[in-house]
């Protein structure tokens, strides 16, 4: 018999009462119930915050979104090393490595 979980706490449950000789009929309404209960209290889970982006990352973005075009066909592909010749130029406009 095939059982259909409403989340994986119900399922282990369920596996559980049938295993302990509990017939399945009886253990699909214990984790149902439970099920129930158990998703009523389970709160949202907070999602994780997101990182700041630097002055830094923020200039480059701008300049690589400004110098791609010249580097990519009409097609939208880009050129034969064009995507590393974008990259320094946008490295470089941004204000890149300073020693």
């Amino acid at each position: 018999m095939r059982l259909i979980a409403v989340c994986a706490t119900c399922n282990i449950l369920r596996q559980l009462l049938i295993d302990r000789g509990m017939s399945p009929s009886l253990a699909m309404a214990i984790g149902n119930e439970v099920g129930e209960r158990v998703e009523e209290t389970v709160p949202v889970v907070a999602t994780k915050a997101k990182r700041k982006v630097s002055a830094y990352n923020r200039k480059y973005k701008a300049a690589f979104k400004k110098v791609a075009p010249r580097y990519k066909l009409k097609s939208g592909k880009w050129k034969a090393g064009g995507f590393k010749r974008a990259v320094r130029e946008a490295h470089r406009i941004a204000g890149g490595k300073k020693r």
